[in-house]
């Protein structure tokens, strides 16, 4: 059996006509967390024609997995124009011999539901993150923010009611905003990729070539929207520095608001403490950074369950984050800290840093802790789930044939 995927994902198709992603994707995962269920994978996605550019970032076909174009928008007004033309592709692409999963929340999951409830078509969710708190206030600035904000969350909430399977990012986080039907199959796993070469030994103790009291601190995330609340973190070492730590910050990703955060740092006189290496592939790249890191920091507006905050984990580093989301489901309380709140935020990082023997207990515990998250055993949930998936599919198909 095929499976289909909906996936609001932003993909580009380069003047050689081969689709590519430049984040967030990877063909290898997806090959391997599907195929060994289904025959093949079909993803519906959007996808922006680059005829004049020369192709970049990551491949995103390959064997077993294919990539139809949904066409692509900007913001709601360009979402309009286009929605019939969408919903006419998704009519035409989601087959009925399919079983299908739909990435959410998102535009497409929510188009192609109305047709699935319509039908009673078996469907599953995975649902990656709360639109709640991606349209929450300082996460999001469009002005239909309040609006989007009811909308997807009252959608994925019918969505993930209704689902035959439903898998979730975070154990009970998502869970308790976004419950599943009563007689659905559910799990929770995230997409993250840990294997072997992900973790560290044992943690380090110290970083060789520097003075015990200059410290860094490493964050990774996107600067699409400030969701990842980068600015409260640049704040924060502002009044780390101003109370006499010496401290530094390395920020991986990019979007665009990175350069209102480089000019924020340097209105606040951090110019030579915060680095900015821009989007780095995932894996080896991204470990080098936060090798060179003493605390990992994510203080987000909004999570589901934090990928790079695992990653940190598993290189054996100690870590605060924001009191939402799946976050608090990684962390121990007191590591924890309010949304929205540098000086809370600083008050930690000082606190942290200034105590050697707290920090080699928050990176033991947190390496041992990320073993949870081991590759094989996150894809054997998701195995559990697509296999339920494909039989109620199969049992649907039967019924409908009759």
């Amino acid at each position: 059996m095929r499976l289909t995927i909906l996936y609001d994902h932003r993909f580009y198709r380069g003047a050689d006509g081969v689709i590519f992603s430049i984040q967030n994707y990877n063909y290898p995962l997806f090959a391997r967390r599907y195929l060994p269920v289904f025959d093949a994978v079909t993803i519906l996605a959007r996808v922006v024609e680059q005829h004049n550019q020369e192709r970049q970032g990551r491949f995103t076909e390959g064997d077993g997995v294919s990539v139809r174009a949904m066409g692509d928008w900007l913001g709601p007004a360009g979402f309009v124009r286009q929605r019939r033309a969408v919903v006419a592709r998704l009519r035409d692409c989601i087959q009925p011999d399919t079983a299908v999963i739909m990435l959410v929340p998102g535009v497409l999951g929510t188009l192609a539901h109305a047709d699935f409830a319509k039908r009673g078509r078996p469907y599953g969710v995975e649902v990656i993150t709360d639109p709640h708190d991606v349209f929450a206030p300082r996460a999001n600035s469009h002005p239909g923010r309040p609006l989007f904000r009811w909308w997807y969350a009252r959608k994925l909430r019918q969505q993930c009611a209704a689902a035959a399977a439903a898998a979730y990012v975070t154990a009970t986080a998502l869970q308790e905003r976004y419950p599943p039907g009563p007689q659905a199959f559910t799990t929770h796993y995230s997409s993250i990729e840990l294997t072997a070469e992900a973790f560290v030994a044992k943690p380090p103790l110290e970083r060789v070539g520097r003075p015990k009291d200059s410290f860094v601190l490493a964050h990774v995330g996107t600067m699409a929207q400030l969701y990842k609340a980068q600015d409260d973190l640049i704040r924060a070492l502002h009044l780390c520095v101003t109370q006499g730590l010496d401290v530094r910050l390395i920020l991986v990703g990019d979007g665009k608001h990175r350069a209102e955060l480089a000019a924020l740092a340097a209105g606040l006189g951090l110019a030579d403490r915060v680095v900015f290496t821009g989007q780095l592939p995932a894996g080896a790249a991204v470990r080098q950074q936060l090798d060179q890191a003493d605390l990992f920091v994510m203080p987000s507006r909004q999570e589901g369950l934090p990928r790079a905050m695992l990653e940190a984990m598993a290189r054996g580093l100690p870590c605060i984050g924001a009191r939402i989301g799946g976050i608090p489901e990684l962390l121990e309380a007191d590591n924890l800290v309010p949304v929205n709140d540098a000086a809370a935020l600083a008050d930690k990082i000082k606190a942290v840093l200034q105590d050697p023997a707290r920090r080699a207990r928050m990176a033991a515990r947190n390496l041992e802790f990320a073993t949870q998250y081991r590759a094989e055993l996150l894809q054997a949930r998701r195995a559990a789930l697509y296999a339920y998936l494909k039989d109620q599919t199969a049992t649907w198909i039967k019924q409908q044939q009759k």
